[in-house]
């Protein structure tokens, strides 16, 4: 098993001899784009959940979603087929309630700018949600909600200018849906910031609030991030320290992976949930390039090219990903991986 730590550069996915079910303790699952995609489970997601929680490995659901509360989210997954209970379901309202705790006194009121999740957390904290700037609230929290309209997003920003603490849970720029992606809190949130010029303390993904949370509640000795995005998923588990695995179910691409820097470099990769059931191979150093499986990949003049065969599609993507990480260091420039890539079927 590879451990990642803040402080390495990582320029190859790592192998690991075991399937992940056995090499780690908790799995800490992004909802949106890993596990579901609006109303509707991903494919192979709720076999494989299953699957991994009969191998003995503890699932948690963390998400920068503040929309809904927890009770709501396990209600969503029991009905998609994934048992949980709302103390699974770790959510970017809670670290952000958490966060503004520390702002104000105990039962102030906060104006929410977001949905019913942000409320509960708020509660949870023993603080008063409101919606008005005129019940004087102490402090403003923003979260993702459909609801969020101009009003809304008004009332924080003149809350923000008198000064108010002002804190949002994630601002992922995208939210994926049923029908595509979709605008995310980060637009909401940038909409206040053109407003007033004012930047919020973020308390979700990538930042240390959020693993905070999630330390907090789940207790992993031995956790693995699961997620779909790079900026989010996998730059949170670097900045905590731990592994992670990136799923090709929601935003990420192929083609944004061979780009990544090296804070968004995941552990390991897999098309889908069913990564979690299976050893992942070693990438090694061969002529002149990276082997993994049947496939061999460089990069020769800003260009990746692969040779071999495989059975396995996505050994030839980590062979791939060493070789262009490797040289992204190198010369500061991502290589074109585009043909390359069309050769595996990308």
């Amino acid at each position: 098993m590879t451990k990642t730590a803040i402080t390495v550069r990582r320029t190859a996915p790592g192998g690991c001899e075991h399937p992940l079910t056995e090499a780690y303790d908790t799995a800490l699952l992004d909802l949106d784009g890993v596990v579901y995609a609006g109303p509707h489970a991903i494919e192979h997601a709720v076999d494989a959940l299953a699957a991994a929680r009969m191998a003995g490995m503890r699932l948690a659901y963390v998400t920068n979603n503040a929309s809904r509360p927890p009770r709501v989210v396990a209600e969503h997954l029991t009905e998609l087929g994934v048992p949980a209970e709302p103390a699974d379901v770790i959510n970017s309202a809670q670290a952000a309630a958490r966060v503004v705790a520390e702002k104000v006194p105990a039962g102030a009121k906060v104006l929410v700018v977001g949905g019913p999740g942000l409320e509960e957390a708020l509660a949870e904290r023993g603080l008063v949600a409101v919606r008005s700037l005129a019940e004087e609230p102490l402090a403003v929290v923003q979260g993702y909600d459909p609801s969020v309209g101009w009003a809304h997003l008004a009332e924080a920003s003149y809350a923000v200018q008198r000064g108010l603490p002002w804190v949002a849970s994630n601002t992922d720029l995208t939210v994926p849906t049923a029908r595509g992606i979709a605008p995310g809190n980060g637009t909401l949130v940038a909409a206040v910031r053109a407003a007033t010029g004012v930047e919020p303390e973020v308390a979700g993904k990538p930042l240390p609030p959020m693993h905070r949370e999630t330390v907090l509640r789940t207790g992993a000795k031995r956790p693995l991030v699961v997620g779909d995005r790079l900026d989010t998923d996998i730059e949170g588990a670097f900045n905590g320290g731990v592994d992670s695995l990136l799923v090709f179910t929601g935003v990420t691409t192929p083609v944004q992976l061979l780009a990544a820097r090296a804070e968004h470099r995941p552990t390991y990769l897999a098309a889908d949930l069913r990564g979690l059931l299976t050893p992942h191979p070693a990438v090694t150093a061969a002529d002149g390039g990276f082997r993994c499986g049947g496939w061999v990949a460089r990069a020769e003049d800003g260009v990746l090219r692969l040779d071999g065969a495989g059975a396995d599609r996505w050994d030839g993507l980590r062979a791939l990903c060493a070789a262009a990480w490797t040289a992204l260091d190198a010369d500061g420039e991502p290589a074109d991986g585009r043909k390359a890539l069309a050769e595996l079927g990308f």
